[in-house]
C-alpha cells in the first residue's frame, strides 16, 4: 500500500505512467475499443474510464505547450454532438489542467493514435465512444 495514490493505479499502470516520457501518449478505452495484439495494454476491468481518467490525472501532468494534450472521438460522424461522457472527461480534464479542453477528432484518427500511443487502458466502459487520449506534459522546476 502507498499513501495519497488512488487504488486503481496498480503497479503495472504505475510503471507505465512512470516510464512515459514527455508527449508521449496514454489512450484510456472502453470495454468495446479494439486493440492490437503487439501494443502494451492494460486492463481496469469493471471501472469506468471517467474514474480510470480521475486516477490517471492524479498523478499523470497533461501536456500544456502543444495545441492540444487530450483527445475524445467524434460520435456519429457529428462533430457538434455531445455525449454525456464527453462532458466528464472535460470537467476531469480542465480540474487536472485548467482551460485546456478535449479536442474532438474522427474515430479513426482516434484509433490510430491510440495504436501509436504508448499504453493503452482497456476499462469496463460500457458507454460508446468512451475513450480519451492524454498526452504527457513535464512537472515545472521548482520556483527559486
Amino acid at each position: 500500500m502507498l499513501l495519497n495514490l488512488d487504488p486503481l493505479l496498480g503497479p503495472d499502470l504505475l510503471y507505465a505512467l512512470r516510464a512515459m516520457g514527455h508527449r508521449q501518449d496514454i489512450a484510456i478505452v472502453d470495454a468495446n475499443f479494439p486493440c492490437e495484439p503487439d501494443s502494451r495494454v492494460i486492463r481496469l476491468d469493471g471501472v469506468s474510464a471517467t474514474d480510470a481518467l480521475e486516477a490517471i490525472v492524479s498523478v499523470l501532468p497533461i501536456e500544456t505547450e502543444e495545441e492540444a494534450g487530450a483527445w475524445r472521438m467524434i460520435a456519429y460522424d457529428d462533430p457538434l454532438r455531445i455525449l454525456p461522457i464527453f462532458d466528464e472527461f472535460a470537467q476531469i480534464v480542465d480540474r487536472a489542467a485548467p482551460n485546456r479542453g478535449v479536442t474532438a477528432i474522427p474515430p479513426d484518427e482516434f484509433k490510430v493514435r491510440a495504436r501509436d500511443g504508448c499504453v493503452t487502458v482497456v476499462t469496463g466502459e460500457r458507454r460508446l465512444y468512451g475513450g480519451i487520449i492524454l498526452r504527457k506534459g513535464v512537472i515545472p522546476p521548482a520556483a527559486q
